[in-house]
């Protein structure tokens, strides 16, 4: 396959330099892409990076992810608006192994010449001293030269004008894109990398890159960036009201994972089924078709969120997370429920209120109108009258069972020997936690 050619198919392709494509259509060529480390996980915003590398694999060229040891204790000031806070080398380390086992279920490092690699920065880094730095590499670039980036002119100019905003451009962030062009002379150097890949952001750092090797070496290098995936609003991808969709099941779970992809607008699927699967042209192209004959089916969502989730996680989350998914929206009955394990249970119910009330008062409760206001501390209902009134006008369930007002003995099964999901009308949901 043609790189090129792929990436613009699917909406991924930004820009490149001059005689990128010709390098890529004349040999296996050396690619690699930055990852910074300040987290222990990526999240779908970098997974978008993650799938240039996956095509540049697939076309036969060769793989690396740098993970950015040295230069995440800097921090990179594109797209910022204040400087970071510093992480530790141990801290660095241990999510640099974290993202080894995301990037493992994307990229094969075993198969053959163009098997992938993953460098630290900090190897090579740790060597330099002060001084030797700026003998060997500082003297090949201009201030001018530097300045002229988007990344720097954003943060100055905003400081410049006095807005409050920011704390301005230290001279360590502004030393930034040395380093990061410093790491591609490396490479080309001792991996015989000759392609950088990044998101649109990173044109500026990217192409200080293959300045530095023109300059140090006299060599030729190429750049190539993707589209920064951004939601209909233009804010970036990969966050939702609650924060990152990260790959790791410990920070966002299978099922809510499953649920963001499931919840896109129409528009964003039909663009994001491109950038996220490997789904052939074909394929998609018959999804987004039979979604816009029957778009209340969210079939091209449904697809999306399917090969996302196996990918990121597995297929029996993915199973999961649909079953799950049916606990809410279809017309199951308790036995869906008795069917979740309790971190399921719970990742369903994630954001629904919480009561918690002892063994004691749930068994002392004289009658379901009392559990349900009384036992409860009226967080259901204010009052017994409420609490009756809507359970005769059958408009409470236990456990996905309608409830009648004349119950006297309540001893409901506890889901997970523990839980009680009471469901208040149409929409309103409360877990009651019997401890």
């Amino acid at each position: 396959m043609n790189l090129v050619q792929e990436l613009k198919w699917r909406g991924m392709f930004h820009d490149a330099m001059p005689g990128t494509e010709e390098q890529l259509t004349k040999e296996m060529t050396t690619g690699y892409v930055g990852f910074d480390p300040t987290a222990a996980s990526l999240h779908i915003g970098n997974l978008a990076t993650i799938m240039l590398l996956v095509h540049l694999q697939r076309c036969g060229h060769k793989p690396i992810a740098l993970v950015g040891g040295a230069t995440g204790m800097i921090g990179d000031p594109s797209g910022k608006s204040a400087e970071r806070n510093l992480l530790s080398e141990e801290t660095l380390r241990q999510n640099q192994e974290g993202i080894r086992t995301q990037l493992e279920k994307f990229l094969d490092f075993n198969c053959g010449t163009n098997s992938a690699e993953m460098v630290n920065n900090y190897d090579w880094f740790k060597e330099f001293n002060f001084l030797g730095f700026l003998r060997d590499v500082g003297k090949h670039l201009t201030v001018n030269y530097m300045m002229k980036k988007e990344s720097v002119q954003k943060r100055i100019q905003v400081e410049e004008e006095g807005e409050g905003r920011v704390e301005g451009l230290s001279f360590t962030e502004f030393s930034y894109q040395l380093l990061q062009g410093y790491d591609y002379y490396h490479l080309y150097k001792h991996k015989n990398v000759r392609l950088q890949m990044g998101a649109s952001d990173q044109w500026g750092n990217i192409t200080t890159g293959t300045e530095l090797i023109r300059r140090m070496d006299g060599g030729k290098a190429y750049a190539l960036v993707g589209k920064l995936v951004t939601k209909s609003d233009g804010t970036k991808f990969g966050k939702s009201e609650s924060g990152n969709i990260w790959l790791d099941p410990n920070l966002t779970s299978p099922y809510r994972f499953y649920q963001f992809w499931l919840n896109l607008a129409d528009e964003e699927a039909k663009k994001l089924i491109k950038v996220y699967t490997l789904l052939p042209k074909e394929e998609i192209e018959a999804f987004i078709l039979q979604h816009d004959e029957a778009p209340h089916l969210r079939t091209l969502q449904k697809a999306l969120a399917k090969e996302v989730t196996t990918r990121v996680h597995s297929e029996e989350d993915y199973l999961a997370a649909v079953q799950a998914s049916e606990v809410l929206f279809g017309k199951n009955d308790i036995s869906a429920l008795r069917a979740l394990s309790e971190d399921l249970l719970l990742a369903v119910f994630e954001g629904v209120p919480i009561i918690k009330v002892t063994k004691q008062a749930y068994q002392a409760a004289g009658s379901v109108v009392e559990f349900l206001a009384d036992t409860t501390h009226f967080q259901i209902f204010e009052s017994r009258g409420e609490a009756k009134r809507m359970l005769q006008n059958g408009g409470v369930s236990i456990n996905r069972e309608k409830i009648a007002a004349s119950i006297t003995d309540v001893n409901f099964e506890l889901l997970q020997d523990k839980y009680l999901v009471i469901q208040k009308g149409k929409k309103n949901y409360y877990l009651v936690a019997v401890e």
